[in-house]
């Protein structure tokens, strides 16, 4: 069974993982129960400094310091927007546009639900570009780009143009992609079946940045999590 914290790559400054869906970046005051990136490692890597944070519901490039020299440092690339992010999500619908940006400004925190909401009265400015990658029947994988760092950005930004994550809790219908809603002449016993995506469908790709110590440019990737490898390869199929 893969480990849901891979190490993608380690040195004196830097500790990049590929976190699963499901696991918190840092601890929650709120659900203490739930497990977390910085408490699940640090036995094997000790005190560990919070650079960004991943939702849970969100797989793949999570990055964290390893001394007060390169937090700094990180903290600084990411607060002058010197981080490039890339991340893909699977999308409901088929997008009327193969690229597009979306700038709507965003208010965390901004309902009842506690959700990100977008208005451009009390929101901070938000930006993120799209492009289409591949096209399925009712259905699409999109690259992101966010150039700001909003809570929930870009799963905002997407259901605000009309292409919620699949499977999102908080801005899309919450649904499970389901085998059996995707092939007519499905034969399994709906009361076994287990969902090819049951989370928000969306993974941090990869991440580009000044390294702390050498200044040099670094990057680092995480391969699609398997769940949305899955369901692609059943879109594939329609």
């Amino acid at each position: 069974m893969a480990s849901p914290l891979s190490v993608l790559y380690s040195d004196d400054s830097l500790l990049v993982i590929d976190k699963s869906a499901g696991i918190l970046s840092i601890p929650d005051r709120w659900d203490p129960d739930l497990p977390d990136a910085v408490t699940e490692l640090k036995a094997a890597w000790g005190k560990l400094f919070v650079v960004h944070r991943l939702d849970k519901e969100t797989s793949g490039v999570l990055i964290f310091a390893r001394s007060p020299e390169a937090h700094k440092s990180l903290s600084e690339a990411f607060e002058t927007r010197s981080v490039s992010k890339v991340y893909r999500a699977l999308v409901r619908g088929a997008p009327d546009w193969d690229e597009t940006v979306c700038d709507l400004p965003l208010m965390p925190d901004g309902d009842r639900l506690h959700r990100t909401v977008a208005t451009p009265h009390h929101g901070k400015p938000s930006k993120t570009a799209f492009a289409v990658i591949a096209r399925y029947k009712d259905y699409a994988l999109v690259e992101a780009r966010p150039e700001t760092g909003r809570t929930h950005q870009v799963r905002v930004h997407l259901a605000s143009l009309g292409h919620p994550c699949l499977c999102d809790p908080l801005y899309g219908d919450r649904d499970p992609l389901l085998l059996s809603k995707l092939k007519r002449r499905w034969k399994g016993d709906l009361l076994d079946e287990r969902p090819l995506l049951a989370r928000a469908a969306l993974h941090a790709l990869s991440a580009e940045f000044p390294h702390p110590a050498t200044g040099a440019t670094f990057k680092v990737e995480a391969p699609l999590a398997k769940d949305m490898r899955a369901a692609i390869s059943q879109l594939e199929k329609l």
